[in-house]
């Protein structure tokens, strides 16, 4: 399970990597919401990172600058990966969401949460680019592994 987890975020640091390339390169025709969008991206997997880890977090829409995002990108993967090869991802955390209600889930739960968000928002960021003029790219996780 550990192995195929790993593969899910070796996927998700990719496509988050590409996506932010892209935007960059096109960022004279990128809106507003498109880049609050990869950001929340980057800071929802930092956010699930910390809360397994009892660390100090993102705010949930925080704006980063726009160069810190490949490097946000590089050390929420490292820390993705080092949670997997470390715990026990039956292991259940308390936690509290953004609105300061608390809930418990295991390891596994949390972080096949934070891949899943990732291509969810990928997916709303390709519609807004299209919306923009700009071709989307194609982030499907069959693409990822042909």
């Amino acid at each position: 399970m550990k192995e195929k987890l790993i593969d899910l975020f070796e996927y998700t640091h990719h496509f988050n990597k590409e996506m932010i390339k892209y935007i960059s390169e096109n960022k004279p025709k990128v809106d507003e919401k498109t880049i609050s969008l990869i950001n929340h991206i980057l800071n929802a997997q930092q956010i699930w990172n910390s809360r397994i880890l009892g660390e100090n977090s993102f705010e949930v829409w925080q704006v980063n600058p726009f160069e810190s995002l490949d490097e946000i990108n590089q050390q929420n993967f490292l820390k993705s990966i080092d949670i997997i090869q470390k715990s026990d991802l039956d292991n259940r955390v308390e936690y509290q969401n953004s609105r300061g209600i608390k809930f418990e889930n295991s390891i596994f739960e949390m972080l096949f949460h934070a891949v899943n968000h990732s291509t969810y928002h990928r997916g709303q960021i390709n519609s807004l680019l299209k919306q923009n003029g700009i071709d989307p790219i194609l982030t499907d996780y069959i693409f990822y592994k042909r």
